[in-house]
């Protein structure tokens, strides 16, 4: 890939680099979280939500605990504009929740945006013109002091269009590629913005600097981050924001790092929506912080819903893999995490502890509403033994003795090998239930009757597969002893006894026990089971699957 030679470093340095931030470990508090799905989410959707979509994706949004809401680009399309005007005059903006808007620094957008916002309650003005050596160049061919000028005058309009406009309103301000400018001089027209607004702390304006396209490692971003924290003026009254995408695959290390550097907002969607690699993913930032004992004042507890209302809406997929939301980012199909799981479970369940530290799953699945029968453990031809008792055991109250284990999950991983597939927990029962159970190949005891003389004498009524029965009488020291008997005498077969477990499977007088038995033949092992009320028919029954198991 010679092609490599084309391209170089895009970013900047701040003039003094200074890394205080590394002496931080962890996001200690939530920031201020602004959900822009609505609006870069939505603008990058094949299909864009419709108004009605968009008014059930703003229900959602605020469900999970949203504040503050980028609606749209009101000045955009008819669409956006009537979406803002629906939420004001419906009277559907709670009274904790602010809805920002997004205009360009050019006055006819402004004045139009200002038109969809009148009569807010609680609005964010947000305001925007590119900063970038790219842009300046090579799009609006201007200067510095000329780009520097758009965004001041756009920030005068936003402050008298507010004075003459009924609605409450506050202001933000994006130097768009941020992370493509000279670090001096993107403070320079932050400041520059900042002397026009004369930020009061009763009405903090919000300096939000976009990693429009993410060009650079994460350590470089917290170090332009924490020079604005360092340098912006009026710092105590200003609101820095981050607004990170995802074009390298960092935006989360990006956000994290930077809220470390002294940021104290985040702009982002749901799942990473957003153009091309999409924005950074709030899901994850805030179960990250979550994951580490901190409130992120979010409610994700939920995630089946929310993921289902954010695909039916948007159109798009949530990956499998997507942290915290896809399908089997808690499952194991290995056979060693498995069973690092299960262990790690039972030892939780005895210890009586809350503290949540089971080996592979970094938070309880149950506390984003999902299920450890069908999330966590699932069987494949990779699978262990460990995560097939552990299925049979949560999914049917099914405990298999632990030199059983093997034989069971030799023979299943060899269905799901033939099949290419996974083995749901149906299909493991199903099967288990077949070749452990209900397994007739060879034979099948129709009747047995008991006497007590010297020992117990057994009538077996032993149904061969060719149809025929035979009563075989046999005595032996117990009952199952005397089946066994009778099996060895009719089959002219010769097997040890060797294991023995019996397990009540549910209380009450109507429930039923399993037993489980396994046989020594030709120095194999093989085992059988049986599921009675009778405990006696149970152990008959599993007498009889291993033997079968045997002769075949």
């Amino acid at each position: 890939m010679e092609s490599y030679k084309k391209y170089s470093r895009s970013y900047f340095l701040p003039p003094v680099v200074t890394y205080d931030w590394v002496k931080k470990d962890y996001v200690d508090k939530a920031p201020m979280w602004c959900s822009v799905d609505l609006r870069d989410g939505n603008q990058a959707l094949i299909e864009p939500m419709s108004l009605e979509e968009k008014l059930e994706f703003f229900k959602l949004l605020v469900k999970i605990g949203f504040k503050e809401i980028e609606i749209g680009f009101p000045a955009a399309s008819d669409t956006e504009f009537e979406f803002t005007r629906a939420l004001i005059e419906r009277n559907m903006i709670p009274e904790d929740v602010t809805i920002q808007v997004l205009t360009q620094a050019r006055e006819h957008i402004i004045k139009k945006t200002f038109e969809a916002v009148k009569g807010a309650p609680r609005a964010v003005i947000h305001v925007y013109n590119s900063t970038s050596v790219w842009q300046r160049e090579q799009v609006f061919k201007k200067s510095k002091e000329e780009i520097k000028q758009i965004a001041i005058d756009g920030a005068a309009l936003l402050k008298k269009l507010a004075d003459e406009t009924d609605g409450n309103f506050a202001f933000e301000y994006s130097p768009e590629s941020f992370s493509q400018t000279e670090m001096d001089y993107a403070l320079e027209v932050v400041n520059a913005v900042l002397d026009v607004w004369q930020p009061k702390a009763e009405n903090k304006p919000i300096i939000n600097l976009p990693m429009t396209v993410e060009n650079m490692m994460p350590h470089v971003a917290a170090c332009q981050i924490e020079y604005f924290n360092k340098n912006m003026k009026y710092r105590d009254n200003v609101v820095l924001s981050l607004h990170p995408h995802n074009d390298r695959g960092c935006g989360v290390a990006n956000a994290e790092m930077c809220l470390l550097a002294g940021a104290d907002r985040v702009e982002g969607t749901i799942f990473g929506n957003g153009e091309r690699t999409g924005n950074v993913d709030i899901v994850t930032i805030a179960m990250n912080m979550f994951s580490q004992g901190v409130d992120p004042e979010l409610d994700f507890s939920n995630m089946p819903e929310i993921r289902e209302t954010y695909e039916r809406l948007t159109r798009m997929d949530v990956s499998p893999r997507q942290p915290y939301g896809g399908d089997l980012v808690f499952t194991a199909f290995s056979g060693s995490h498995q069973d690092a799981i299960a262990k790690g479970m039972t030892c939780r369940e005895e210890s009586g502890k809350p503290d949540w530290k089971v080996p592979y799953l970094p938070i309880d699945p149950v506390d984003v509403g999902r299920t450890y029968d069908s999330d966590v453990i699932r069987f494949n031809s990779q699978s262990g033994k460990g995560g097939m008792g552990y299925i049979l055991k949560n999914s049917f109250d099914i405990v298999l003795p632990k030199n059983m284990r093997d034989d069971v999950s030799y023979f299943l991983k060899g269905v799901s090998d033939e099949t290419h597939s996974e083995l749901t927990p149906d299909v493991i029962y199903d099967e288990f239930k077949k070749e452990f159970i209900d397994k007739e190949s060879e034979f099948k005891i129709a009747d047995v009757h008991f006497k007590q003389e010297e020992g117990i004498v057994a009538t077996v009524s032993i149904k061969s597969k060719d149809g025929k029965t035979v009563d075989v009488v046999s005595a032996g020291n117990g009952r199952l002893d005397s089946v066994s008997n009778a099996l060895k005498k009719h089959f002219g077969i010769t097997y040890k006894l060797t294991e023995y477990q019996e397990q009540a499977m549910s209380s009450g007088s109507q429930s039923n026990a399993i037993a489980y038995v396994s046989i020594n033949y030709n120095d194999k092992m093989y085992w059988g089971a049986g599921i009675d009320p009778d405990i006696i028919k149970a152990s008959i029954n599993a007498l009889a699957v291993a033997v079968n198991r045997a002769m075949q």
